[in-house]
Formats: structure tokens, sequence, C-alpha cells
């Protein structure tokens, strides 16, 4: 089947993956691009569930203070290299993990952390299955999985702390 080099282009724009992969993804699918799209985002869980087990203890701290200086956001994210940490795709994910953070003000990062006796809906108060606000049909742990897909390396939310004046 000949896949165009346009389409391709698409899918790696859309996906983040190599061009190879997207490539490969649509040759599967047959030049579907909905089921290349599927065929990568299960790739990139595969990839992530392998990277699980690594050790990430390298990686950067991203602030945010939000205009008028009335909000703040600090959270720590690792990655397995300092390489990675000083990539754009790492950098951009830490920032919008911190916008995240600040528009909505997660309390715990996964459900495991909330306590027995919290009653609150984990997706509103855990920062991984919160609706990511810049693209909603995504959670924060599909955009840190998209993101180990395009680095190879594990990546964690190790910990975050938001300030807002008078709380």
């Amino acid at each position: 089947m000949d896949i165009s080099a346009d389409k391709i282009k698409e899918l790696r724009q859309k996906t983040g993956a190599g061009v190879m992969d997207c490539k490969n993804a649509l040759i599967e699918a047959q030049g579907n691009f909905d089921k290349a799209c599927e065929i990568i985002t299960q790739r990139g869980l595969a990839i992530a569930k392998k990277k699980a087990e690594r050790t990430a203890e390298q990686g950067i701290i991203e602030c945010y203070v939000h205009t008028g200086g009335h909000l703040g956001v600090m959270v720590e994210l690792n990655c397995e290299t300092d390489f990675v940490a000083r990539t754009p795709d790492f950098k951009d994910l830490a920032h919008n993990i911190a916008l995240q953070i600040s528009a909505m003000a997660p309390r715990y990062i996964t459900a495991e952390e909330m306590p027995p006796d919290d009653k609150d809906d984990p997706q509103a108060v855990c920062l991984l299955q919160q609706p990511f606000i810049k693209d909603p049909s995504k959670s924060i742990k599909d955009l840190i999985i998209e993101t180990i897909a395009k680095t190879g390396e594990n990546i964690k939310v190790r910990r975050f702390v938001r300030f807002e004046l008078g709380y």
C-alpha cells in the first residue's frame, strides 16, 4: 500500500510518534487515519508499561505564577536522564502539568494517595486522573504516556505544591 508523505506528516504532528512508526501504523491500518492513531496510542501504552518500573531520578522543577501573583505552583517532574529533562517535549509537559495544577487544584497525584475516608471524586482531586485543561479528551496520565512514548523514558510526577494568597 502506498502511503503519502502528507498523511505520515499529519499523523506525526498529531501523535508525536516517529516517521517510521507513523508509516507502519498507517500501513497496518490500511490508510485509515483514525485507526492508525489508535495503533500508535496502544503502542505508546505498551512502551509506558515497560518503562514504568525504571527509576526516574532526573528531571526538572517547573514553576508557574499566575498573572497578578496571587497563585503559584511548583511541580517536580522526573525522568531517567538529564538529556530527556532538557528536551522541549519534557519541558512542555512540565509546564502543562503546572498549568493544570494551577487551574484545577488537585490535592493528590494518584487515587492511591487518597485517605480511605475521603469521599471526593478521584477524577476531581487526583492530578493524573483529571481531564487535561487544554484537551479534555485526554487525562494528565494520557499526556504523560504520550511523552513517555516520544522520549522512550519513564516519567513520573514526584510531588507538587500550590500556593494561593489567603488560603
